[in-house]
């Protein structure tokens, strides 16, 4: 089998007898050299899903991601294919999922609620608000908070892989990494989606920051944080939520007047 660990470039051959010479035999053998960065990709979903979702549901689901990141990916443009999958994998997973509707509706609605709580005191005091001013405005004790958290864990994987807008599949964390010309209009609203989440990353707290940056910049898993933070992983877990529902608000906000514009 090929090595996984080296890059697009290593096996050119093999990608212009796909692109070029639509050659079956060479994007097999692209599909099985990444087959790994699949299974990677799922394990680390995998971590704070409900039971019911399986690995080998989420692996199938990124198979997919994987053959249509295979078809779609310009060897030439020199850019790195496992990054370029990456993201196409875990959306074809993130897709399937939001398909199954998993998240119960009473989770839903608990989410929405401290959403909009962060969202409106934080405008209120213009800087990360504590969890007892949360829990003061919400009124209810910090036991409560906690269970809150926990509970709506599992919907906050997704929050910054949402799209921008219903009808697009440019998502809201694709705009701090993508690279490719854009007409005015875009560039603009991409200037002021980027400008709106770097303003809500820095009233996050310096933990929730530190969290955010090694799941979603480094790459690692919410077990491999909790270990790097010597936290547990449940504490780790309450503070990605705690960061996402703060983003998505602030970006939710920014959604709704791009959409308004248009």
């Amino acid at each position: 089998m090929i090595d996984p660990k080296q890059t697009h470039l290593t096996h050119m051959d093999l990608w212009i007898s796909c692109k070029e010479h639509q050659d079956p035999q060479a994007k097999k053998q692209l599909i099985e050299l990444y087959l790994p960065l699949v299974d990677f990709v799922a394990n680390k979903m995998a971590v704070g899903l409900p039971k019911n979702v399986s690995k080998d549901d989420l692996f199938s689901y990124g198979v997919m991601g994987l053959i249509d990141a295979i078809d779609k990916f310009d060897p030439h443009r020199g850019l790195q294919f496992e990054t370029y999958a990456s993201w196409r994998i875990r959306g074809a997973m993130i897709d399937s999922l939001r398909q199954g509707d998993w998240v119960p509706r009473s989770v839903r609605e608990k989410a929405k609620r401290l959403e909009e709580a962060y969202l409106k005191l934080e405008q209120q005091y213009l800087r990360s608000v504590t969890d007892q001013e949360i829990c003061a405005f919400l009124k209810i004790d910090e036991n409560e908070f906690q269970q809150m958290l926990q509970e709506i864990a599992v919907t906050t994987i997704f929050s910054l892989e949402d799209p921008l807008k219903e009808d697009e599949s440019e998502t809201r964390l694709s705009v701090l990494i993508d690279d490719k010309a854009k007409n005015p209009e875009y560039k603009v609203n991409e200037f002021y989606i980027k400008e709106t989440l770097e303003k809500a990353i820095e009233r996050l707290t310096e933990k929730e920051r530190t969290v955010i940056s090694l799941l979603y910049y480094e790459d690692l898993s919410l077990s491999e944080i909790a270990e790097v933070m010597s936290l547990s992983p449940s504490r780790i877990s309450q503070l990605h939520s705690k960061a996402i529902l703060r983003l998505r608000g602030a970006l939710g906000k920014a959604k709704n007047q791009l959409l308004q514009n248009d």
